[in-house]
């Protein structure tokens, strides 16, 4: 897999996201009212190099500092600068001078237009393979984020790595990406299309959930996936019979957590106060907890949210005293459509 050839395509290749030739690298995920109305606010040059695939704005951002790998012309970026506020703060990584010179050329229109005092975001330039070189201090970011872009890695488990150190305790990483039913062929990504259109490059899930776990993210947590249709003839044949899905991650910086999960009796209770999700969070695809309910958990849920920003919302139920064996319902076969099941009232991760 070439980094040079991944800078060709979306930097020269590419010159709006018209030109993708599958649906791959561009969402069509269903996108919130008020998240429509922050990007309504962004640059129309901004807007048109877009590649992502995936929502990757979680809840709770106001003040917090976010990492972007792999920001292309910055669109999320530019959303989150929005929605974190002037006390938060926003840095984009790209290996693509193409595609940050279009970003950084609207920086300050940007900050004109969410009223902002200064700018709250900025760009390097530089590899998400390589987070240590960039001069980003380890464990000051509250979120990190990455849109369509990991796929195109060639050591997809030194991003993870990175991600990890440069995280806050109970800090999360909350990315989209595409992954396969299959390992693929390794010849496939040195197709420039097929890489470029993150095909060529996508992981075989459970070997992304063995990356993770080995990098310390020990319980990820499956938000929401969709297939993705091949339609170009030529792609397909290329691809064979595997199927592909994008789908958003979020995995949570927190040391100790069990590798499956586990039930002590515990229990959470949304108090509310969360922008956008006042009556209703979902903290994934298993986990829709209603505000005012006791919402029974695993243990690791429990700690994904007593350890994370998301604490001052919830009242705590339990602790670690007593072991009552696996959580009901846990189970190891393929995560992408489990959204479409997901629990009311107390669900396995």
């Amino acid at each position: 897999m070439s980094v040079e050839m991944v800078k060709e395509y979306y930097g020269r290749t590419l010159q709006g996201s018209t030109d993708l030739k599958t649906d791959a690298c561009c969402d069509v995920t269903a996108t919130p009212a008020h998240i429509r109305t922050v990007l309504s606010e962004i640059h129309d040059e901004v807007l048109s190099r877009y590649y992502g695939c995936g929502l990757v704005i979680p809840e709770r951002l106001e003040g917090a500092r976010v990492l972007d790998l792999g920001c292309g012309a910055g669109r999320d970026v530019y959303a989150l600068s929005r929605l974190v506020g002037e006390s938060g703060s926003v840095t984009g990584v790209d290996m693509t001078a193409e595609q940050l010179a279009v970003a950084r050329a609207h920086r300050e229109w940007h900050r004109e237009r969410f009223g902002h005092a200064q700018s709250n975001v900025d760009f390097r330039e530089g590899y998400i393979e390589g987070l240590g070189d960039l001069g980003l201090e380890p464990g000051s970011f509250d979120i990190i984020v990455s849109n369509c872009v990991i796929n195109l890695s060639p050591d997809k488990r030194a991003v993870l790595d990175g991600a990890w150190s440069l995280l806050k305790p109970g800090g999360e990483l909350y990315f989209a990406d595409v992954y396969a039913d299959r390992r693929l062929d390794p010849a496939l990504r040195d197709d420039p299309v097929l890489l470029g259109e993150c095909l060529g490059g996508a992981l075989y899930w459970n070997d992304f959930l063995t990356l993770a776990k080995q990098a310390g993210f020990a319980d990820p947590r499956l938000v929401a996936d969709r297939p993705l249709a091949v339609t170009d003839a030529a792609i397909r044949r290329a691809l064979g019979p595997a199927r592909f899905f994008s789908a958003t991650y979020r995995l949570f910086k927190l040391d100790g957590l069990e590798p499956a999960c586990e039930d002590y009796g515990q229990a959470v209770i949304y108090r509310g106060g969360i922008a956008h999700a006042e009556d209703v969070f979902t903290l994934d695809a298993h986990h829709r907890i209603e505000k005012g309910r006791v919402f029974p958990v695993c243990g690791n849920t429990w700690r994904m949210l007593k350890e994370s920003r998301l604490a001052p919302h919830f009242d705590f139920i339990g602790d670690f005293a007593r072991h009552y064996g696996i959580f009901e319902g846990c189970g190891t076969q393929m995560p992408f459509g489990a959204n479409d099941a997901a629990a009311e009232g107390g669900a396995c991760c």
